[in-house]
């Protein structure tokens, strides 16, 4: 650890094994919070390189509790979190849409750090037990087509951090590895981003990952398709800037994706949305997510287009519903 700090005093980068190496360390209560502090704070005020990222993923991973599914290609919808607009559970509404609509879905998340409702308040208020067990969890991918994934359960590196990280007024490359460190490994994700600096990154992590990807960022500032303006996405194919009207959206206020104040408000607006009752643009928001969240696992082969039409029959149907009430049923 320490020849690492000396390394980003110098401005030097560390290696992508040098990092593993100072994760694994810190799960064995190696270093003293000091230098973990020190560390945290040079990366942050550096920006955090593809190969450092990778290697504290690396060391997740190694420590962590992994989940072989019993699926060949399946999806996670996810971001970093942090853009402080407090928006509804788009991501998490969108998985199951997705797998409303037959693909297979691996949803890795978490309790809400700067919004009212994360991934797991969400589940949990439908009464949703969180499980490691790996059989019940593959009985579920293969009964209900969506497996949760609750984060703290499997990234066990991360309780050696938490009190270091709370304590800290910025975020740190933890943050950044949410998205990375979905047990299961998902050979397919859709990641937000709230800004195109963070959109690079990730684009080169999941080149050296070898997986298919979307990114997406909306211009003014969300980390997920918000339909407030322009939004760019890039993939394994393309890159490109939408405008909403592009896929036949109108454009949505800002007020109509918040959260609310409480968890119950949060549960209500995804609720409406799987019982095909929510405000127009809420249904839009998570149509056009979940849209290029099936793009993805198509492989780029289908237009946006029909993958929308695809999400929409999944509402419509009320097969999205199903598919919740399955999951809840296998989880409660």
């Amino acid at each position: 650890m320490k020849q690492a700090l000396q390394e980003l005093l110098n401005h030097e980068e560390l290696s992508r094994e040098e990092m593993k190496t100072i994760l694994v360390g810190i799960t064995h209560s190696e270093y003293p919070n000091e230098q973990i502090t020190a560390l945290l704070t040079a990366l942050q005020m550096r920006g955090v390189t593809v190969d450092e990222l990778l290697g504290f993923r690396d060391g997740i991973l190694e420590t962590g509790v992994p989940v072989p599914l019993d699926c060949e290609r399946y999806i996670d919808v996810v971001g970093p979190g942090g853009d402080r607009k407090n928006t509804f559970n788009i991501s998490t509404t969108s998985c199951f849409v997705i797998a409303g609509a037959g693909y297979k879905v691996a949803k890795h998340g978490n309790y809400a750090a700067t919004s009212t409702s994360g991934a797991s308040n969400v589940i949990a208020q439908h009464g949703v037990k969180f499980t490691d067990d790996i059989d019940r969890l593959n009985r579920c991918l293969q009964e209900a087509g969506i497996v949760y994934l609750h984060a703290q359960l499997f990234a066990k590196a991360m309780k050696f951090v938490g009190p270091i990280r709370k304590a800290l007024p910025f975020p740190t490359i933890f943050n950044l590895l949410g998205p990375l460190v979905n047990p299961s490994q998902p050979s397919c994700q859709l990641l937000g981003v709230a800004n195109l600096d963070q959109m690079r990154l990730y684009q080169q992590v999941y080149q050296r990952i070898g997986i298919d990807y979307g990114i997406v960022n909306s211009i003014d500032g969300y980390d997920e398709i918000s339909l407030t303006g322009d939004f760019k996405v890039t993939t394994n194919n393309y890159e490109r800037i939408y405008r909403p009207q592009d896929l036949g959206f109108d454009v949505a206020r800002p007020e109509e994706l918040v959260a609310g104040a409480t968890e119950a408000e949060a549960k209500e607006i995804f609720d409406s949305v799987l019982e095909n009752r929510a405000l127009p643009a809420q249904k839009n928001i998570v149509l056009a997510n979940a849209a290029f969240g099936i793009q993805v696992l198509e492989r780029g082969e289908k237009s946006i287009e029909e993958c929308i039409a695809i999400a929409r029959e999944s509402i419509d149907s009320g097969s999205a519903l199903r598919t919740f009430k399955k999951f809840v049923e296998l989880n409660s």
